[in-house]
């Protein structure tokens, strides 16, 4: 086996854009119809489409992953990625170009590929097994592994059908990662699952790659694309856009998806949905002076106004926000209940609020956030029964024009007072030295 796990060369994918029949009017339009479909089929198939019948859904794609190497995907919905593992799966042919695999391919795609929905785990355990070339006694070794990764020991004898989309991606993602693939291609499906499996299937991929083996991560989650790849490939359209350093790729997607984001402004309204209790109208990002502004410095303070509508008496509602980074992590949360709390110096207290309309507004004192990118998340929540509404995609950036702060490392931007003393003078200084002198 060479050291290139993946070839893909100049690789395309042409999609026929399918036309619209109009209805019959009555029984003998129906008839002829009828008769004359597997004609009519054949002459559509074998006539070359226009441009305007056709749409590229991959176009010039070439790139290589060497064996131990984790490669990440990212890109906007739309981008082609699912178009391009389904071709390196061999689940569809490529329109132009090739894509050659060395060796045998594990995958774990869009929740209901590669399992019989009736046959049970255990036999499709199995049936995985014989699909990538191993003999029934290589799976048998390793089925109890695969079975208590995958923790759904008690439902392996139940046909997966029945199995809810959590418990499908586990033993997915067990079979595959287990049944020694040469290489490891997974999809966004991995969001499905909670958090603790979630960790230890980006565990399990780390151990795969250290051990030799590719793999091709494709996720939104920016923070595991992070974690798990050294190099990523940035999709747009169809086509690779860039290709290199993780860190520089996660920037230019965000970039993009803040630019083409419908809330990526600084003042925001909201559709009036009076299906919700509770329902946020409109939310304002404004500097010192009071003025819009989507960008801000490191030491300048952050205003937010927030403007929501509650539509019945509510014993308990609190409106929050969460600060959360590039790669999605929760930086800080806060909500219209922590000063009180705080000054009352306990956990929690009841917050009612009649039927009517609010404004709520706090601020973002500074310096507090590094120079970087931050999404705000807002919700409106009865704490620990239910979430009345929920706004997400809300960008600001903050910029650092040569501060205290420029080149610090961090999410925080945080000033200090320190204490230094003099706690003696050169010859107190000549002591230590010589006294460390001496011990050598």
């Amino acid at each position: 086996m060479g050291q290139t796990a993946i070839v893909v060369e100049d690789l395309g994918k042409r999609y026929r854009i399918g036309e619209k029949e109009e209805a019959p009017e009555n029984w003998r339009q129906a008839a002829r119809a009828m008769v004359g479909l597997p004609f009519g089929y054949l002459r559509r198939m074998l006539r070359e489409p226009t441009e305007a019948e056709t749409v590229w859904a991959l176009r010039h794609v070439s790139f290589e992953v060497k064996f131990g190497e984790t490669l990440g995907i990212v890109g906007r919905n739309g981008a082609g990625k699912s178009t391009l593992l389904k071709i390196l799966t061999r689940i569809t042919e490529p329109t132009e170009g090739r894509a050659r695999l060395n060796g045998r391919v594990g995958s774990i795609l869009e929740v209901g590929t590669g399992f019989h929905p009736e046959l049970t785990g255990r036999e499709n355990v199995y049936l995985n097994g014989a699909i990538l070339g191993m003999k029934r006694q290589e799976t048998q070794r390793k089925f109890d592994e695969i079975v208590a990764f995958s923790e759904i020991d008690r439902y392996i004898d139940t046909p997966v059908k029945r199995y809810s989309s959590g418990m499908y991606v586990r033993l997915a993602f067990a079979v595959a990662a287990h049944l020694e693939p040469d290489i490891l291609i997974v999809d966004e499906v991995l969001a499905v699952g909670d958090a603790p499996f979630r960790r230890k299937c980006l565990e399990k991929i780390q151990a795969i790659a250290a051990g030799g083996r590719a793999v091709l991560f494709v996720s939104h989650e920016m923070k595991a694309v992070a974690d798990l790849c050294e190099r990523t490939i940035f999709m747009r359209d169809g086509e690779i856009a860039d290709d290199g350093e993780t860190e520089h790729m996660i920037d230019q997607y965000l970039t993009e998806v803040i630019e083409n984001s419908e809330t990526a402004h600084a003042e925001l309204s909201f559709d009036e949905d009076t299906t919700k209790m509770a329902q946020f109208r409109s939310v304002r990002i404004v500097d010192r002076s009071g003025q819009p502004t989507l960008q801000h410095d490191v030491l300048a303070p952050i205003r937010i106004e927030v403007e929501y509508v509650v539509r019945q008496d509510e014993p308990n509602l609190l409106v929050s926000c969460q600060v959360r980074t590039k790669l999605d992590e929760v930086l800080f949360s806060t909500n219209d209940g922590d000063w009180h709390n705080y000054r009352a110096g306990q956990n929690s207290s009841q917050y009612p609020k009649t039927a009517g309309a609010y404004r709520a507004t706090f601020t973002l004192p500074a310096p507090l956030l590094a120079s970087d990118r931050y999404e705000l998340m807002f919700n409106l929540v009865q704490p620990l029964v239910e979430s009345f509404d929920l706004v997400r995609g809300v960008y600001i950036e903050v910029v650092d024009r040569g501060s205290f702060a420029h080149g610090r490392k961090g999410r925080l931007a945080v000033p200090l007072q320190w204490q230094v003393q003099d706690t003696g003078g050169p010859e107190a200084a000549e002591t230590l030295l010589s006294d460390g002198r001496a011990r050598r």
